[in-house]
């Protein structure tokens, strides 16, 4: 996954703008998809979605600190390949009676595409400052995907029929 022409990011400025443009946007996702399950009721699954919120919170903040920049960088919307972020999933992923596993799924799908992304970016022509931020926050992402990992063998799995519901919500005209 790559975002504008990787080329364009000469400084490592520029780079670190836009890790914390990715860790801002799956923050917001985050609590987005924490609101929906709120809504249906589904408090385990969007307490999940508040703590990934909360990391992805930590990671932006972290890059602030990191480059010491006193408010966040102005940043430009990147443009993606498809239509969502390194480390966002799309909305249709949720369904109001998933289980925790299902939201830690998502959560390790992300973690993997935004390692991608940065190991990608890692091996571009791009100066070398660059290509060592890139790979230090591929690093990052590693660590995460393999936190992910072992949150996911501590939940069940859910079983067959997981979401048949035999009262569903109806949505009025």
């Amino acid at each position: 996954m790559t975002a504008r022409k990787t080329s364009t990011l000469r400084t490592v400025a520029e780079f670190m703008a836009q890790a914390y443009a990715i860790e801002a946007e799956a923050a917001q996702r985050y609590r987005e998809f924490a609101e929906q399950m709120e809504m249906h009721n589904n408090t385990e699954v969007a307490e999940l979605f508040r703590k990934l919120e909360r990391i992805e919170q930590k990671h932006r903040d972290q890059i602030l600190q990191h480059m010491e920049w006193s408010t966040p960088p102005r940043v430009k919307r990147y443009r993606w390949e498809g239509a969502e972020g390194a480390e966002t999933a799309a909305p249709g992923e949720l369904h109001y009676l998933m289980q925790p596993w299902h939201a830690l799924e998502i959560a390790l799908h992300n973690e993997q595409r935004a390692f991608e992304f940065f190991s990608q970016l890692a091996k571009a022509k791009v100066p070398p400052k660059v290509r060592a931020a890139a790979k230090e926050m591929a690093e990052e992402e590693r660590e995460h995907v393999a936190l992910i990992r072992q949150w996911i063998r501590k939940v069940p799995e859910p079983a067959p029929g997981w979401d048949q519901d035999p009262d569903p919500p109806e949505v009025g005209d």
